[in-house]
């Protein structure tokens, strides 16, 4: 596309070269002279002098002579759009691979894909332009909306329900039973694993990533959430909409979240947790069992607690050496007085 109907779609304004020919999209450092990139951000936009891109998206009232530019409110999220156009995703031809096993009962629209050595359990239920990867297992039950993605490998038990436009990677496992047992007799004895596994429209999930069927009741995921890869959902977890959870996070049973939290890398949630809406767990944060973190908080440290204490104490650890000298040395002069008595 020409700049100019860049800027048409994306409603921003032209600067510079408004004919140039764009091909694609790079990122700032390595884009090209026919190549679409993006500066948001003061660092970025004083890296941006330096760039060889043919056209950059910048922040309206942004000058940067000698680069072509189109000027947006919001340039991160105009090259979403931009991408959408100038490089959608190639969609594979619908149809079932020869090595593919499907059951008979299962019902698939006529444009699924389904790749080689999936396996389709009977009563399974596909809706329509959904692809299923290589080596995909879908047990028996199985409900999948529509246009979704099941990349490589990944494993659906029964008693899954996921929603429209949901984006599994590849080793994720849905719907195992979750790790819930009652010690007596001397024994660790299995509680049952009952329930099901929802998850809404439009949900992420990234590669290796584990969510647990409920007990009892269920395990939900709501829309527009966003998971991580390597992150474990325990049983009759229920996380709300348009959460984002990075990897090697780890949420125990029961535990409720609301809606648009955020949770930072490697945080520990344990059993019947409630983290409310908007709140914002920090990296390695372990939220203790059945705390409650309130609506809008900023979570940080072992055991979590709010952002600005955690800042102070972080602060004064580097005054510990000189703190612990003090008191030996008081300690010390303590003795000796004692001695002379």
């Amino acid at each position: 596309m020409k700049v100019k109907e860049l800027a048409r779609l994306l409603n921003g304004q032209v600067s510079g070269d408004e004919d140039r020919d764009i091909t694609g999209i790079a990122g700032l450092e390595n884009a090209g002279p026919h190549e679409l990139a993006f500066a948001e951000g003061e660092q970025a936009l004083r890296g941006a002098g330096r760039s060889r891109a043919g056209c950059i998206l910048v922040p309206l009232g942004t000058t940067l002579g000698g680069h072509t530019l189109i000027l947006l409110s919001h340039p991160k999220i105009a090259l979403i759009r931009a991408a959408e156009v100038l490089m959608p995703p190639q969609a594979p031809p619908p149809g079932l691979d020869a090595t593919a096993v499907v059951d008979p009962s299962a019902v698939l629209a006529s444009d699924v894909r389904v790749g080689p050595h999936a396996v389709v359990a009977e009563n399974v239920t596909v809706g329509a332009r959904t692809f299923i990867g290589p080596g995909v297992s879908l047990a028996r039950g199985v409900t999948i909306g529509a246009d979704c993605v099941l990349y490589a490998h990944v494993t659906i038990y029964s008693k899954v329900r996921i929603g429209d436009r949901v984006v599994i990677h590849s080793g994720a496992v849905i719907g195992s039973d979750g790790f819930g047992y009652v010690f007596a007799d001397g024994r660790h004895k299995k509680f049952p694993q009952l329930g099901q596994v929802i998850v809404e429209n439009d949900v992420d999930i990234g590669g290796n990533t584990t969510i647990d069927r409920g007990s009892l009741g269920d395990t939900i995921i709501g829309e527009g959430t966003k998971i991580d890869n390597l992150v474990q959902i325990a049983h009759n977890v229920r996380i709300g909409r348009h959460c984002v959870i990075a990897a090697l996070t780890g949420i125990s049973g029961s535990a409720e979240i609301g809606n648009y939290v955020v949770i930072g890398g490697q945080v520990g949630i344990g059993d019947k947790v409630r983290i409310q809406d908007q709140a914002v767990i920090g990296a390695q944060a372990g939220i203790p069992t059945g705390k409650v973190v309130r609506r809008g908080n900023r979570m940080w440290g072992t055991p979590a607690r709010p952002f600005s204490e955690f800042k102070k104490t972080y602060a004064q650890m580097k005054n510990l050496p000189r703190l612990a000298k003090k008191v030996n040395e008081l300690s010390r002069r303590a003795s000796g007085k004692a001695k002379k008595v």
